[in-house]
């Protein structure tokens, strides 16, 4: 993965803002060429910087705006059974690996506290889960960011 440098950096900060923008929009807006801030942007995807692009919703959207993380304890011997049948609960929006006393965390949406309850039903049936513990998300104070990490303009 090559090193992000100031040109990535100063386009990064213009995207995680104006996630939208046009090539034309960050050249003008950074004082670049357009044929610039084409390459850049294109190392930046090609070089596994910008993760893929998927269409970011607020769960009310989707009518479900309960969001919960479950946290599971898997078999290891079935771990890849175990993910593939959670691919498939189209609630699950995301799922992580994470260390401690257990395996994965497993992000869902739902309309309300009993399909919370439907859901986790669903993801204890799954093969390999031994056992879960679910914590419902409150309230979000701090989005999902990246801007900070880069360099200051």
């Amino acid at each position: 993965m090559a090193k992000i440098d100031a040109t990535d950096g100063r386009i990064l900060r213009l995207l995680d803002r104006t996630p939208r923008a046009t090539i034309q929009y960050l050249a003008e807006h950074l004082g670049i060429a357009r044929g610039t801030a084409q390459a850049h942007t294109n190392r930046l995807f090609d070089g596994d910087h910008l993760a893929p692009v998927s269409t970011r919703l607020y769960p009310a959207s989707v009518e479900r705006p309960l969001r919960a993380l479950v946290t599971a304890e898997v078999d290891q011997s079935e771990f890849e059974h175990t993910i593939d049948t959670l691919a498939a609960i189209p609630e699950v929006v995301e799922c992580v690996a994470i260390s401690g006393p257990s395996d994965l965390q497993i992000e869902i949406l739902a309309r309300d506290a009993d399909d919370v309850y439907r859901i986790t039903q669903r993801i204890m049936q799954a093969r390999g889960i031994r056992r879960t513990a679910t914590s419902l998300v409150l309230k979000e104070f701090i989005p999902r960011r990246m801007h900070q990490l880069l360099d200051p303009e």
